[in-house]
């Protein structure tokens, strides 16, 4: 059977921050690797910004990236709710997906996953003391 690649993405509610230091990252992409396992997911490429995430995911069996992504999302926010003894929701809805049925396409979503922070760093410049432009967190990863 012939299983296609998915680009899947996940913001924060009202694009509020959903990470919010780098042990938050890390908590992230640990789970990431261990329900991706557990759910036959098959990771390509993901970027985590402060406020969204994107995933290139390639489903191993049905329905398997959907739970892959259940799981993922109660996990982390049960961590951050409990941490900043929080009850609210973190991300805004369930996540988007969509269909990657070509290279080329392939391409022009890895393309996007890579450049994200750097759009985002464009238009979201903030500027310190020293005068120099300040990145805001990110991380981004290819997974081989």
């Amino acid at each position: 059977m012939l299983r296609e690649h998915k680009n899947r993405g996940q913001q924060g509610n009202n694009r509020e921050p959903c990470f919010y230091a780098e042990e938050y990252y890390r908590h992230y992409l640990d789970n990431l690797r261990k329900v991706s396992v557990k759910y036959n997911g098959r990771r390509h490429a993901y970027v985590l910004m402060t406020n969204h995430v994107h995933l290139l995911v390639t489903p191993i069996v049905d329905h398997g990236v959907s739970q892959m992504m259940q799981v993922l999302g109660h996990r982390y926010v049960y961590n951050i709710n409990k941490s900043y003894k929080r009850t609210d929701t973190l991300w805004e809805g369930r996540y988007k997906s969509s269909l990657i049925d070509s290279d080329g396409y392939l391409l022009t979503c890895m393309r996007y996953i890579e450049l994200n922070p750097v759009r985002q760093w464009r238009c979201h410049t903030q500027v310190n003391t020293s005068g120099r432009a300040i990145m805001p967190m990110h991380r981004v990863g290819w997974i081989h």
